[in-house]
């Protein structure tokens, strides 16, 4: 239960008494609480921390870096519509943000960020100045401030790149107009404040908010995280993906961090293995201190949100603690589509996943039908949705026990998970990996999260050990590495700034319009047919027993998932379409004027169709026989443009109809501000976003130069043509 659903939703006392930022370069006045006051009471303390939690509860985080702008990955997407964006989150979404400098999004973003970064650093420092500072409370309130700063750091960095580094808190008078610092710095330098806090904070089974505050469990694991990210890859002011190795002098102290291992020994990480080697060691400490076992249903821990139920010392490590009616839109912008009247409300669902994301899970993953949201609901009842329109399956409204009301929206109280155990696991596995191979070590930690996974599969051998055992190189382990955290991490805004430090975003979103492509043309058998697509699209010939659409039939009116029974879940079946439908299935339903339908495969591939008669194209072609004489009457195109004519039976029509097939719209918006749209690309993705037009204004040493920002075409997108078809006398 939220400790008096105070920790996002009050206006917190230290945000209204302490010195603050109200934006980046311009400081509040002075407190009329003086700071020796305010820490020198415990209850005071605690009131100006959750002046940094508040912001959790702005829009700049509940929907835009929760989640909507998390986006466009192999994993999670939305495509938007036609048409070059400005000044609307779809540009994040199709990786085109140089086009929105003036988006006030980018500000509000920036400017949350730091804030909440200033009020972490009051409270770091009030406390560190009180004479009841060393109190077992007060450094545990230290632990989350500090918790609270890297989380914040660890999001600028992913979103901006270098950034300006904020140790010390504002003052009235003070010149806040920093440059960006280089963000492997930065990511040090909040590490080694995490590293000095852990052990002297709280594990949340033994404080007060348990996991709806930041705890030790939680800051071992960010050490972990923050560790991968500092040996890892980013962008860098010249536009080129580097490592910290690859261009600084790593010696430098901003760049190193001193701990104390395993074995109780100080040392002092600077190079990227010995940044994985942090990792591998907080992970490590965390499973010797607090050991757990996963929930043995994937879903548990997302229905525990959806109930408002917390457990601590179990597989979440730390989850926001959303309120209804002030921030809080998981369920709203992210999770499964409710729309038309609804018991607890609608949704403006903006968080997507990819048709090659579902194609990827192994048969009998329970994680695939429980992240993949096929269904949605409209006026309480529930319907299937498209291969390109699945909503986040991992938290559904309409499942909240907490009766939210038909008219409501944003604000659903529902929690939002930040780290789970799992996540650790795969870090430790990815580690030990990095540094000394797939080793025993490595190969448990995995197991653990696909023995879960595939814990009711009747190939539980194959698909656990077997699999398993057989990732016997570095390469391989690595892969199924990024595979598996895709498969278990879907919706929850991990994969964009995993894919940036392991320098595959290219690779991954390329993978994945090529495999919808070659999924699209597998459903056309004109297509396969022609030697040329099949030459150049060998991959197609995988695809060809997956789903084009899906069957399915309702049994029951509950309003949940289970009232559809799927015919087919991945693969099409063998019957005809007119003997599934004897049968009682169906691809398509009609409520309440709406036509619903279940296509997959078939959505994949785009058919641009032109009639040429006489030298002029149209766009349409209507055929009418004539059953007496036989004769067939042609109308081309619309009135007044509209061309009519008759051809008696057996004699040429003198139509020519050309079939040209690409890529469809879908599939090319997703990255089309990566190569355009193209389906290969240049191997650098603008995943950076821009400081806004406000911001710059407002400062002497901030802009866009370099990093790529800018430099990317904003276009519509190409789509990729597979092939032309020609036929004369149509």
């Amino acid at each position: 239960m939220k400790l008096n659903n105070k920790y996002i939703a009050i206006i917190a006392f230290g945000a209204l008494t302490l010195t603050s930022c109200s934006d980046m370069l311009d400081v509040d006045s002075p407190s009329k609480i003086d700071d020796a006051t305010v820490f020198s009471n415990e209850e005071y303390t605690l009131q100006a921390l959750l002046g940094a939690y508040n912001l959790f509860g702005q829009d700049s985080y509940t929907s835009r870096m929760c989640g909507v702008y998390m986006q466009n990955t192999d994993v999670e997407a939305s495509a938007p519509s036609a048409g070059v964006p400005s000044s609307d989150r779809r540009a994040v979404w199709s990786l085109q943000s140089s086009a929105i400098t003036g988006f006030n999004d980018m500000t509000n973003m920036w400017n949350h960020n730091l804030q909440a970064i200033d009020r972490a650093n009051q409270v770091i420092e009030g406390i560190d100045k009180s004479s009841i500072g060393s109190s077992e409370n007060m450094q545990q309130m230290k632990g989350e401030a500090v918790c609270i700063k890297a989380y914040r750091y660890y999001l600028m960095c992913g979103f901006w790149g270098d950034v300006p580094y904020y140790d010390t808190a504002s003052k009235w008078g003070g010149n806040l107009d920093k440059p960006r610092a280089d963000k492997f710095s930065v990511y040090s330098r909040v590490l080694q404040e995490l590293v000095n806090i852990e052990p002297k904070m709280k594990f949340s089974d033994a404080n007060s908010g348990g996991i709806e505050r930041m705890n030790r469990d939680f800051a071992i694991g960010m050490i972990a995280r923050l560790a991968l990210f500092r040996a890892g890859y980013a962008k860098t002011a010249d536009n080129q993906m580097k490592r910290a190795d690859d261009y600084l002098d790593v010696t430098t102290d901003s760049l190193t961090v001193t701990y104390t291992n395993l074995s109780g020994q100080q040392v002092t990480a600077q190079t990227h293995d010995q940044y994985v080697q942090m990792a591998k060691d907080y992970c490590q400490k965390l499973i010797q201190l607090k050991p757990r076992t996963l929930y043995a249903d994937f879903s548990t821990p997302f229905t525990n949100e959806n109930s408002y139920t917390t457990e601590n010392n179990a597989e979440i490590l730390y989850e926001i603690a959303f309120v209804e009616s002030y921030g809080g839109d998981v369920g709203w912008s992210i999770g499964v589509t409710n729309s038309g009247s609804n018991t607890n409300g609608n949704t403006t669902n903006q968080v997507g996943l990819t048709p090659s994301y579902y194609l990827s899970f192994g048969d009998y993953d329970q994680r695939r039908d429980i992240t993949c949201a096929k269904w949605q609901h409209q006026n309480n009842v529930v319907l299937p949705t498209e291969g390109t329109g699945m909503g986040i399956g991992k938290w559904d409204r309409a499942l909240a026990t907490k009766p939210l009301g038909s008219s409501s929206s944003k604000g659903t109280g529902i929690n939002y998970p930040l780290m789970r155990y799992s996540d650790v696991l795969l870090m430790l596995a990815e580690a030990e990996n990095e540094l000394n191979g797939p080793t025993a070590l490595a190969k448990e930690a995995l197991t653990q999260v696909r023995a879960r996974a595939f814990n009711k599969s009747p190939n539980y051998a194959a698909d656990v050990t077997g699999y398993v055992a057989a990732l016997n190189s570095k390469e391989a382990f690595f892969n199924a590495i990024v595979n598996e955290r895709a498969w278990e991490f879907g919706g929850e805004g991990l994969r964009r700034f995993d894919l940036i430090r392991w320098n595959i975003y290219a690779q991954k979103i390329e993978e994945a319009m090529r495999v919808m492509l070659c999924w699209g043309i597998s459903t056309n058998e004109e297509l396969m047919a022609l030697d040329a697509v099949r030459a150049n699209f060998p991959e197609a010939a995988n695809y060809t027993q997956y789903a084009d659409k899906m069957w399915w039939k309702r049994t029951g009116s509950t309003n949940t998932k289970a009232d559809i029974e799927w015919f087919d879940q991945k693969y099409r079946p063998t019957d005809d379409d007119a003997t599934m439908e004897s049968n009682g299935w169906m691809y398509q339903e009609t409520v309440n004027g709406s036509t619903y339908r279940c296509r997959w495969g078939t959505q994949l591939i785009k058919r641009e169709t032109t009639y040429t008669y006489n030298g002029k194209d149209y766009a349409s072609c209507t055929k009418t026989k004539d059953a007496t004489t036989g004769a067939t009457t042609y109308e081309l195109g619309t009135a007044p443009s509209n061309m009519v004519f008759t051809v008696e039976k057996g004699a040429e029509s003198g139509v020519t109809r050309t079939d040209v097939y690409k890529a469809s719209d879908y599939a090319t918006r997703l990255y089309r501000g990566y190569a355009n749209g193209a389906l290969k690309g240049n191997g650098n993705v603008p995943f950076l976003l821009p400081i806004s037009v406000t911001t710059m204004n407002a400062s002497s040493v901030l802009n866009n130069d370099g990093y790529g920002i800018l430099n990317n075409d904003p276009g519509e997108g190409i789509n990729a043509e597979v092939a032309t078809i020609t036929k004369e006398n149509y």
